[in-house]
């Protein structure tokens, strides 16, 4: 018996919610363990004083912030998009 709610409209049993919702989890996920180890790896590497890599490392912060706040923005507008060209589909199927 096939349950209704993790098919999808071509019977292809994928759960919901999976999709550009878990990718753009994932990819944060995945921005913040990686700059986390990055840090942790250059306090540990570091050659400098300990206030010259605390200046550096709040400069990087900031960037990867930055960053991390423009590719959040990016897969926003391409997952609000992507809702839009789905909502006109519907609605013109319908």
């Amino acid at each position: 018996m096939v349950n209704d709610n993790y098919a999808d409209e071509n019977g292809a049993h994928e759960p919901r919610g999976s999709g550009a919702g878990l990718l753009i989890g994932g990819l944060l996920i995945g921005l913040l363990v990686g700059g986390l180890t990055g840090a942790m790896v250059m306090l540990l590497v570091a050659p400098r004083s300990g206030k010259r890599t605390r200046a550096k490392l709040q400069r990087q912060g900031a960037a990867w912030r930055e960053q991390a706040a423009d590719t959040l923005a990016d897969a926003t507008a391409a997952a609000q998009d992507k809702a839009r060209q789905i909502t006109h589909d519907v609605s013109k199927a319908a």
